[in-house]
């Protein structure tokens, strides 16, 4: 929804930001250049807090989130001369909200137009009132329409209450999401009801869908449309889902006596649909029509992608049908560029990290890998890096497949087999358009890797991607494909691995004291944390979850999962001359890795640990994502060759200490 200001309001946004401004400097979360940066940027209509999270990389604690909404709540009522409403105290549900609209016979869409919500209508004498929440109370078109045409009519008086922009946006949002599922639940009983009486062919729907038009479609527009048939709107209703949930992944999955849905939100799948078996067929073939893919085809793997405008904003989604025992599965990768933030400084929390991977890419030749699972972030990072790059004086080149993101200034190439147009087909004519920085999407096969190489050794600076576990992987992976040693480590600048976490939600986690087991499980000493909060997510278990939801007990940033966002963890080994000559010999990968932690790598281990003292994840989610015995062991062996491990009471030992400060054991024993 537009963000739209006063001028009252955007005199208000930058007067506030002085008081607030002293509490952030206060608390070390920001330093004043930064915040003048921010204030500057929030003039543009975009809320404070929004600019300072991306100004910053972190999120704004609750204690602070909370003081900026507390003042921004009073200069709002000293501007406007009303009482303030704050939604985290004076709750209101979407079916009270839904109710008090029909009992005034207006509509959301009048809400919308002129910003206000009704909230609670008082019985008193001699003429009742509704309080209504308005972003501007002073707006004499809304003033002039609520008493006239809404209040006045049915015997009511109005009294006004000035709402945050952003309070005000949460309601209406979450309006518009409770009438989806309801439009969905009446789709799905019309469905099973036309089932039950015969009146649905669902085996005819390849016919009647096969002319629909292919180009981008409006997709909030079909969710009105009441005359949709009910597996359209079904596949439209799993679609405007999964954006308004922020997921990555959908996956439709057809069983043996229905269908279900499932989403992956914050890397974790989780299930939202369940469809009968006799609709399989129909919203199978759906999918595979509007991703222009072969409905008649149902024994091979096939790709598409389907392109639609939600809420403004154009998304495109991945598609692959693959044929599986009970039908076809088909598995959608959402791409969404506007809700990416480019920017290695956005990515990587771990300032030395963060300065080798910028020094590295900064170089003029050479070859630079990005390793991680399928879903990771590797495309993220690359075009961060792409992004810090990009310069009207330096020509860049990408070979993709997709093409995920847009981005100005730089010449992009999709890959299409078809036609011969191969990852190394496209980087040799690269190579011949005075190229200086080249990205290749992905390394699966000798020729792009000895292309890529090649390109790197004759001073262009390349970035790809490999599958492999962590960094050191990267150069067996490179071996088995067939490269020679020799040539690897004459072009390789570094490898970057990561992996995405969850994030604790900061509003309900727990915080705790790990028994000493625990922490010796993941390499630490209870001596070693004195002083350090850890957390535990707040998770509601599945079965409880639409329960405490409907009566409003659940937290309100997570919905109970625990968990919201994700954050990234990277290790980065640097290709120095010692590395060299252990890739040229051909080493181990376990000799390159320790290797590697002497000479300063974070891994990924030790990253995942910092985030989980910061109090960013928990250790549930380091044994999820990245903990391994072969990372321990690595980390510990390091840390013992370089004496950082006491020997008598395991604790973590700072360089420049002499001797152990908790057991008092002399450095020169260990």
């Amino acid at each position: 929804m537009t963000n739209t200001s006063s001028p009252r309001r955007t005199a208000l946004v930058a007067q506030s930001a002085t008081p607030f401004g002293n509490k952030l400097i206060q608390s070390g979360y920001i330093d004043p250049e930064r915040l003048q940066q921010a204030i500057q940027d929030s003039r543009g209509g975009k809320p404070l807090t929004e600019v300072l999270e991306s100004i910053t990389g972190q999120p704004l604690p609750p204690e602070l989130a909370r003081h900026y909404k507390k003042q921004q709540l009073f200069e709002l009522k000293i501007v406007y001369g009303v009482e303030a409403f704050d939604l985290e105290i004076d709750q209101i549900s979407v079916a009270e909200l839904e109710e008090i609209i029909k009992k005034l016979e207006t509509s959301i869409e009048t809400c919308k137009r002129h910003r206000f919500v009704p909230w609670k209508i008082i019985e008193s004498e001699p003429t009742p009132s509704v309080m209504m929440a308005m972003v501007d109370p002073d707006n004499l078109s809304a003033l002039d329409e609520l008493r006239n045409q809404i209040l006045r009519p049915k015997g009511f008086k109005l009294e006004r209450r000035v709402i945050t922009q952003e309070d005000y946006d949460k309601l209406i949002t979450a309006y518009g999401e409770e009438e989806v599922k309801r439009k969905q639940v009446e789709a799905a009983r019309e469905e099973e009801r036309k089932l039950q009486f015969g009146e649905g062919e669902f085996e005819d729907v390849e016919l009647v869908e096969a002319s629909e038009d292919m180009g981008d479609m409006n997709l909030d527009a079909q969710l009105q449309e009441a005359e949709t048939a009910p597996v359209i709107k079904a596949v439209n209703v799993i679609l405007a889902r999964a954006l308004s949930e922020g997921v990555s992944d959908i996956h439709v999955e057809p069983q043996e006596h229905d269908m279900r849905i499932r989403m992956r939100k914050d890397g974790v799948l989780q299930e939202y649909f369940t469809f009968p078996k006799k609709v399989v067929s129909a919203i199978t073939s759906r999918f595979k029509i509007i991703a222009d893919l072969d409905i008649a085809e149902r024994r091979q793997a096939q790709d598409g992608r389907i392109r639609r405008i939600y809420q403004g904003r154009t998304v495109d989604f991945r598609v692959n049908s693959l044929p599986s025992r009970y039908g076809e599965k088909i598995v959608l990768r959402i791409l969404d560029s506007s809700s990416t933030q480019l920017g290695l400084d956005k990515l990587i929390s771990d300032q030395e990290t963060l300065e080798m991977v910028r020094e590295t890419a900064s170089r003029p030749f050479g070859l630079i890998l990005v390793t991680g699972p399928t879903g990771s972030g590797k495309s993220t990072s690359l075009y961060s890096v792409l992004a810090e790059r990009n310069d009207p004086g330096i020509n860049i080149s990408t070979a993709e497949d997709p093409i995920e993101y847009a981005l100005p200034g730089i010449t992009q190439c999709q890959v299409i087999r078809e036609k011969n147009l191969t990852f190394a087909n496209i980087l040799r004519a690269f190579l011949r358009q005075d190229p200086d920085v080249l990205l290749v999407g992905e390394t699966r096969d000798l020729e792009t890797a000895k292309t890529s190489i090649e390109a790197a050794l004759t001073g262009h600076l390349v970035l790809t991607t490999l599958h492999t576990n962590d960094a050191a992987g990267a150069i067996a992976r490179l071996d088995e494909m067939g490269v020679e040693p020799f040539m690897v480590s004459a072009a390789l600048l570094g490898i970057l691995a990561q992996r995405l976490m969850r994030r604790v939600c900061t509003e309900c986690r727990i915080p705790y004291t790990p028994t000493p087991q625990e922490l010796g499980r993941y390499g630490l000493s209870a001596s070693g944390e004195v002083g350090i909060t850890f957390y535990k997510a707040n998770t509601v278990p599945a079965d409880q979850r639409r329960e405490l939801g409907d009566r409003g007990e659940l937290c309100k940033k997570c919905g109970g999962l625990g968990y919201k966002g994700r954050v990234g963890v990277y290790e980065f080994l640097k290709v120095t001359e010692r590395m060299q000559i252990l890739i040229t010999k051909g080493a181990p990968t376990e000799q390159i890795k320790e290797a590697a932690v002497e000479e300063g790598m974070k891994t990924l281990l030790a990253y995942s640990l910092q985030l989980v003292r910061e109090g960013h994840t928990t250790f549930e989610e380091v044994e999820r994502v990245t903990f391994t015995d072969s990372a321990l062991e690595s980390e510990l062996k390091a840390k013992r060759k370089q004496g950082l491990t006491c020997k008598g009471c395991g604790a973590e030992l700072k360089p420049e200490w002499l001797d152990c400060p908790y057991c008092l054991t002399p450095r020169f024993a260990m």
